[in-house]
């Protein structure tokens, strides 16, 4: 096995990317916009997933929002969405646990850095045994601006004690991978229905189609 983590890391997004959640995402953002009478065609959410709510709602309503309510409508959606996560469940993406441990194993440090606010990451990865594998979690809530902006990447890095150099970001979102560009990071883009076209360093089906040997060689080269 070619993976060898001397003083490198591997900065993951979560939804889509190691846990297979946009349905519940996409299930909980229609009841919540429909209660207020707003339709979410399936190609609005592709839009927007991997954003921080604050961007979704932007995006979606403009300045029409005062902050109070854009704030009610998110918590809504999240509350629906950890119940959907209570009743139906979650899943790792195919390869996601598998490389999750291996690079665990080859000494590399992790850490997850996710659009999503820290009580449903906590939900998510308690539920699917992940923890013992992470060494730092960045939460929606933790930065200030969300992906496109560097700043989440930025802030794991610095969490983990690794240069941004030597950070491999994995991501299944335009945005995220906008964002580790920016960061200054090599990136990994693993495509899904919602985003079948990615521009990354390296582009992969599945995380099960990953090359042993890819982080390696993106930090080496």
């Amino acid at each position: 096995m070619a993976v060898s983590g001397s003083a490198g890391a591997v900065l993951w997004d979560l939804d889509g990317t190691l846990v297979d959640s946009a349905d519940l995402h996409y299930q909980a953002w229609r009841e919540t916009l429909g209660d207020r009478g707003r339709d979410h065609p399936p190609e609005e959410f592709a839009r927007y997933f991997g954003k921080r709510n604050d961007h979704v709602l932007q995006g979606l309503f403009g300045d029409a929002l005062r902050p109070s309510e854009a704030l009610g409508i998110a918590e809504e959606k999240e509350a629906r969405f950890r119940r959907l996560v209570r009743e139906v469940g979650l899943r790792p993406v195919p390869g996601g646990r598998e490389w999750l441990e291996r690079l665990h194993a080859a000494g590399f440090r992790q850490a997850l850095a996710s659009s999503a606010p820290r009580i449903n990451i906590t939900a998510s990865i308690e539920g699917l045994g992940f923890s013992p594998y992470l060494d730092a979690i960045v939460a929606a809530e933790e930065v200030e601006v969300g992906k496109p902006d560097p700043a989440i990447f930025l802030e794991a890095a610095r969490r983990l004690g690794v240069p941004k150099g030597r950070c491999v970001v994995v991501e299944d979102s335009p945005a995220g991978l906008e964002a580790a560009r920016r960061a200054g990071m090599r990136s990994i883009g693993v495509v899904s229905s919602h985003y079948p076209s990615l521009t990354a360093d390296l582009v992969v089906p599945s995380l099960r189609d990953l090359p042993p040997d890819a982080i390696d060689r993106l930090l080496e080269a």
